[in-house]
């Protein structure tokens, strides 16, 4: 399985934390299990990003960009579809949907890379509309984002957003009109076009019987009526199925959920913020401190875990609905970058990497105290008698080298490196946190996170490791307040010595 690509700058990185969740989101609708959509959402994130950076896009909005590209989360979404057809080509097929094998096998599929003028209409009217009016058009309608935060994210004026989205709603109405109109179609069908359109105009419009059970019958039509209807509510379902496809409409549902969650959040850390007031007391720092860090985690743990619960499939019991919730944790992408916050130590860079670094500097985190005691040693009993040893001596044939290899806002990415003087057949390396991380996402091991305690265990291909030989795995992780390098260090139980 490949790894990530590495942010190439820092808009790039913001890009990567904004459009991952979107990718994991649709790959989990696509497959079997939490694990195989990681993969597939591996595969699609690097394949689509490789797209969308010889289209020359940097940001989500696109500069440079003209119309014929997508914007890039449905670019991203299009290349989940894709590498599943690969995997559906190649022998892997066992590990989708089985619904969606059916699809991809049925001319349905064929029409998104067939000739263009027999592709939705959803799709040819986005692509023709220019990178910045199509961007907004889908964040605003179908990852269901507040236009405040859509103005945020493509540099627009907030007073202004409701009316050019208005705008833009428009103008993709009129690109579906003009598709509809160059779609091949039988008689019937064209005579019918121009009535279509009048008819759709208007929310007060009656649709005449016979159009009416025109569009019962002819789903070429209905899918225009879709798009060129901007009253009713039908536009976000038109965009997502149109574009995405197969799953569009359980994508779409997933996205508004998810959204909600994440609004609901936002809005009492809005209102404090508003009042001008401290967060925290001076005598109650510490208790109010740790709420709201339990608190943030609850709350993108539940965004995620709504982004990821099944609507509108047809999943049967082997489907990722009841055994591998704790996966999809394990899943959750870092949060988008943020504002940054006033830390103990220096500004945090903002550049993430998605993938660890062959060449990365050893840096350890700046944030937080001094670490007050030793890893691998424990506080003992001082004065005339003697000392008193609370935990077992680290095993010097087991050392661990721990790499904060890059650090933004509110996440960071780390790699692990174990060396070992015994041969392993199998291995499980845990940690301790210190401040409250949580890890994301890791690769070369399936992680388990309680608490403040971690374990990585060994994927199936890296379980065996020679004798005074290394392993090594990578992850991200969110932080909040401080970033100190973990401590405690097992390796099978038994505590290992840090480099």
């Amino acid at each position: 399985m490949p790894d990530l690509p590495t942010p190439q700058d820092a808009t790039e990185a913001a890009l990567f934390s904004e459009c991952w969740d979107a990718v994991l989101s649709y790959a989990d609708l696509c497959t079997s299990g939490s694990l195989t959509a990681h993969q597939l959402a591996t595969e699609a994130f690097t394949l689509g990003m490789r797209e969308v950076r010889a289209a020359g896009a940097t940001s989500v909005r696109g500069p440079g960009r003209r119309a014929g590209r997508l914007p890039v989360i449905p670019e991203l979404l299009t290349a989940v579809r894709s590498t599943a057809a690969n995997w559906e080509a190649d022998g892997r097929g066992h590990k989708l949907d089985p619904d969606l094998r059916l699809w991809l096998n049925s001319g349905q599929a064929a029409r998104y890379g067939g000739p263009p003028l027999r592709r939705p209409v959803a799709l040819r009217g986005l692509r023709d509309l220019q990178d910045a009016d199509a961007s907004l058009l889908w964040l605003a309608e179908v990852e269901a984002l507040p236009l405040p935060t859509v103005a945020r994210r493509l540099a627009l004026d907030p007073a202004t957003v409701t009316e050019e989205l208005d705008q833009v709603r428009g103008l993709f109405r009129e690109r579906c009109h003009r598709a509809h109109l160059d779609s091949p179609m039988d008689a019937q069908c064209r005579s019918y076009a121009g009535l279509l359109d009048a008819v759709s105009r208007s929310a007060a419009a009656d649709t005449p019987g016979d159009l009416s059970r025109h569009l019962a019958t002819c789903a070429q039509c209905a899918e225009a009526a879709a798009c060129l209807r901007l009253h009713g509510g039908s536009l976000p379902a038109a965009l997502a199925g149109g574009v995405i496809g197969w799953g569009g409409l359980a994508y779409l549902e997933r996205r508004r959920r998810a959204a909600e969650v994440r609004l609901a959040g936002v809005r009492p850390r809005a209102a404090e913020a508003d009042t001008g007031e401290p967060e925290e007391g001076a005598g109650r720092t510490r208790v109010l401190r740790g709420g709201l860090l339990a608190a943030a985690v609850l709350l993108s743990a539940l965004a995620l875990g709504v982004s990821m619960m099944p609507f509108g499939d047809s999943r049967g019991p082997d489907g990722p609905g009841d055994d591998t919730a704790a996966v999809r944790d394990e899943s959750r992408p870092v949060a988008a970058p943020g504002t940054s916050r006033t830390t103990a130590g220096p500004t945090p860079s903002r550049t993430p990497s998605a993938t660890p670094s062959a060449t990365a500097t050893r840096t350890r985190p700046a944030h937080g105290n001094p670490d007050p005691e030793p890893q691998g040693t424990s506080s003992g009993t001082t004065g005339t008698g003697p000392s008193r040893t609370t935990a077992p001596a680290p095993d010097p044939a087991c050392r661990v080298a721990y790499d904060l290899v890059n650090q933004w806002a509110d996440g960071f990415q780390s790699t692990v490196t174990v060396s070992t003087g015994e041969a392993l057949t199998d291995w499980q390396v845990g940690w301790t946190f210190r401040d409250g991380q949580q890890v994301g996402q890791m690769w070369d091991a399936t992680v388990e996170q309680n608490g403040s305690r971690v374990t990585a265990t060994a994927a199936p291909y890296d379980k065996t490791v020679a004798a005074h030989g290394t392993l090594s795995f990578g992850f991200l992780a969110s932080w909040q307040g401080g970033n100190r390098a973990p401590n405690h260090f097992t390796l099978n139980g038994k505590p290992c010595a840090t480099s």
